[in-house]
């Protein structure tokens, strides 16, 4: 066991005592009550369990399946229960804008992986606003940001789907070419 504080949405956690060998997605799950973030393969191929690393890079997809807790210690988290609006009681006020395109687009059946898109999606859009893409290479920059991540439902199409009419509709994330 050891002693670990985490800063996950915004907020403070610990120091809690944790087996110095476990996940992320445990400590989330059984000592926080966070189980938005799914387990999916235990391997890290399938990403439903991938979290959001904020640093000095720019924000990061991390699998938190495969990833120590004790890795985490002094990073800034995000799941996915840290991206809708909430008021003071914690009620849901407002998805993110990218909660809201997979609702509008129907992206998603079981919702098992949707976890891991969101995060992939959020990601990519807080990159693009750095950063933006050429236009001539919108598509391939969605595909290399959510093709590492499974369906096991067949949703990558309305996920794509829906992140594409978000990117092109999001001011300053396209660039006319790619000079």
């Amino acid at each position: 066991m050891r002693s670990l504080t985490l800063k996950i949405n915004g907020r403070d956690y610990g120091p809690i005592e944790v087996p110095e060998d476990m996940m992320l997605v445990d400590v989330l799950h059984e000592y926080l009550g966070l189980t938005g973030t799914r387990f999916g393969c235990g391997q890290g191929v399938c990403r439903a369990c991938t979290v959001i690393v904020d640093g000095d890079g720019g924000p990061r997809e991390v699998r938190s399946c495969i990833t120590g807790a004790h890795w985490f210690a002094g990073k800034s988290i995000r799941t996915v229960e840290g991206h809708a609006k909430r008021d003071e009681t914690g009620k849901i006020v407002s998805l993110s804008p990218v909660q809201q395109a997979f609702l509008d687009h129907f992206s998603f059946q079981c919702g098992y992986c949707t976890p891991g898109f969101v995060n992939a999606a959020t990601v990519l859009l807080e990159t693009l606003a750095e950063s933006p893409v050429a236009a001539d290479r919108v598509e391939e920059t969605i595909s290399e940001a959510l093709n590492p991540h499974l369906c096991r439902c067949t949703g990558y199409v309305r996920y794509y789907q829906a992140v594409k009419d978000l990117v092109l509709s999001t001011p300053g994330l396209v660039k006319e070419t790619s000079r």
